[in-house]
This record gives C-alpha cells, structure tokens and sequence, in this order.
C-alpha cells in the first residue's frame, strides 16, 4: 500500500514472462533473501567488535524478526543473538533497524576506549544527538513529507529570500463578513471564510503588478498571462498540500468562495486531481488561521513570491482625520510578502504588498454578494 515501509528483502511482486512455471517464481521468492544479504556493501565497522566471542551465533532461533541486512551486519561483527534481542528497536513494531545496530555497535566502541572502561552493557544507547535511545519516539517520515522537505530546501537553495510585512487595519471587511454570513449561508448553503474576500483584493494587485505573476527558469524570466492562485492547506496528518484556483482573475467574490471552499474540503479528502495541484503562478498561506500573527513563508518553487496572512486581532489604533486624531479599536493584521531577490525588488515588493493593503482597507462595506 502507499506510504508502506517495506522489509529489507521482502518480495513485493512476481513478474511473469509466460516462460517459467509460478512454482519456479515462488521458490524465487523463497530464496531472494539469502540472495539479497550476499548482495549488500560490506560496511566497515570498529575492529574492536570483531574480537567479539562467537558462542551464540546469530542464526540462532528467535521469536524477534531480524531483516537480512541486520542479520548481515551482526553475523560479521560477531553480534550475538543474545545481546541482539536486548537493543531497542525503533523500526515499526519495535523492529530493530541497521541504524539501531550501528549504534548500539558505537556504543561499545565508546566504552572500549573510555580511559575508565566499566563494561557496562546496561549503559544508555544515546543517538546523534546525545538523547537516550529510550526517551525518544522514531517517526518515518512519509512520502509526502519527504517531497516537502525536499522541495523547501530547494527553494532556500534557488531563491534569494526576501520577506517584507505590512500591518493593515482589515475592520470594514470583518464588519461586512459578520454581518452577511448568514444569509450567504442560507442562500448559497456554504460559509463565507475571510480568505475569498483576502483573495479578491490580492488578485487586483496582481493585475497591478503583472511583475509578481512570473516564474524563472535559469535566466529567463516567463510572465504568465493567467493568475493561477495556490492555497496551501494544511492537512489531518500534518502536511501540507497547495490546491491552485486556475484563472483567479475570471472569478468574482462568489466564484472564489466556492472555489475555496471545494478545494479545501476535497484537499483534506485527498481526492483532488493532479490539475489541481500543480501550475500555481502565486501561492497564499493563512498562518492566521494557527494564531500567527505573521510569518516568513518559502517561495513555492518556480514561482517569484508567496504571501502570508496573520491573524486578525483587535487592537488599539490611532484614527486620523483632518479634525483631529482619535483612539479606536480596530481589527487589524500583518501581511508576509515573501519574494525571490533575483526577479523582485524591494520596490517592487514593497509597492505589490501596499496596493494589497490599500484595497483591502478601503473595501466596500455595502457590498452586494
């Protein structure tokens, strides 16, 4: 099954060729095993080790599984099935794995040449990190995290980072949000989040500064005529996945609400198309909606620039006006622009996250949906 972590060894499949007999692919199978072992990379171990007395040799029974590698391994450093079946796995079912070996090996090396040697074989099994082996949890990552990280480091590796924030005061548009809600509940018979309202404005500043629409490949520079928008959306496992709203711009509020909110809900079923998630030209995160008040976001790859929402939050804000200044409460938020310093500059940056604010805080509280 997908995300599963296979046996060292394990047969996962038989290919016919329409030549040999199944009994022929299954006694294959039996034997790939002892095949697979003979097959491994002799790994250099502490010479220490291999003074080790034999008495009890590995091949020994055992009620615990042991993966070819690892039997390998222990056969060849004289690791006795005793002392083998006393080390923590931190493999699935508390499986033993090579790493646990390995360290369970440096161990004993680190008490051989200690200059007070004990030989203490109930001395903690620390990892790299120097954290006892029992007071940690080991979690494989899965295959979309691996893509994840893979993919952020890359971006870090490509991108000239640059991040800057602005804070705007968002109280018309809560207003007019709370006050609509129900209705817009009622007659379209789906909710009305902040985000689509966000999205509108950020889309006209996008029309504004086509500069921020683009995607480099090496040295050159592709401006795309289409706003295709990426959300990221945050999944029940932890990771993250950014459903894209092909042609942003051909959407009125409406539209976008529905989009959203589709996207959104079918992300956390896992049952978008692969369309779906790839072509973004500019990608959003909602950092608000973990009770961020700002964050500096990682370019999405290949794209120029990715913008974060903070939390909205009430505060106490100076009002002024041509008669004089006053004291309010206001909802307010910071935006995170991030953006790739290769393509963008500060100006640029700078002027795209303004005209988002300003459209923002001048929105339209009489505004029909």
């Amino acid at each position: 099954q997908e995300n599963d972590v296979v046996k060292v060894g394990e047969v996962i499949a038989i290919i016919e060729d329409g030549k040999s007999k199944i009994e022929d692919s299954v006694k294959l199978s039996q034997n790939i095993n002892s095949d697979i072992s003979s097959q491994k990379k002799e790994i250099n171990l502490p010479q220490t080790l291999k003074n080790k007395n034999t008495q009890n040799n590995i091949k020994a029974k055992s009620t615990r599984f042991y993966s070819p590698l690892v039997r390998n391994i222990a056969n060849k450093e004289k690791i006795s099935l005793e002392e083998l079946d006393k080390i923590s796995g931190s493999g699935r079912n508390g499986r033993v794995t090579k790493n646990d070996l390995l360290q369970h090996i440096a161990s004993i090396q680190e008490i051989d040449n200690s200059p007070v040697s004990t030989k203490n074989t109930s001395k903690s099994i620390t990892t790299d990190y120097s954290v006892p082996i029992n007071d940690v949890e080991i979690i494989e990552m899965d295959r979309m995290r691996k893509i994840i990280a893979k993919h952020m480091i890359a971006s870090k590796s490509i991108s000239a980072h640059v991040t800057s924030f602005i804070e705007l005061d968002v109280t018309k548009m809560v207003k007019w949000r709370n006050r609509i809600k129900q209705s817009f509940l009622e007659k379209e018979g789906q909710k009305i989040t902040y985000t689509p309202i966000l999205f509108e404005s950020i889309i006209k500043a996008i029309i504004d500064f086509p500069l921020i629409n683009i995607s480099v490949d090496q040295e050159r520079i592709i401006k795309h005529k289409n706003i295709h928008l990426g959300m990221a959306t945050a999944l029940e496992n932890g990771n993250l996945i950014v459903p894209v709203i092909k042609n942003a711009q051909e959407k009125n509020l409406l539209g976008l609400t529905k989009s959203v909110n589709d996207l959104a809900t079918r992300a956390r079923k896992s049952q978008l198309n692969p369309d779906e998630i790839s072509g973004g030209t500019f990608t959003v995160t909602n950092v608000g909606s973990f009770g961020s008040v700002m964050g500096t976001p990682i370019i999405n790859q290949p794209q120029v620039a990715i913008l974060a929402l903070g939390k909205i939050e009430k505060k106490v804000s100076v009002i002024e006006k041509e008669d004089g200044d006053t004291i309010a409460i206001r909802s307010k938020m910071f935006l995170s622009l991030s953006y790739d310093h290769r393509v963008v500059d500060g100006a640029l940056g700078g002027q795209f996250l303004q005209r988002i604010a300003n459209y923002i805080e001048q929105f339209d509280d009489n505004k029909k949906i």
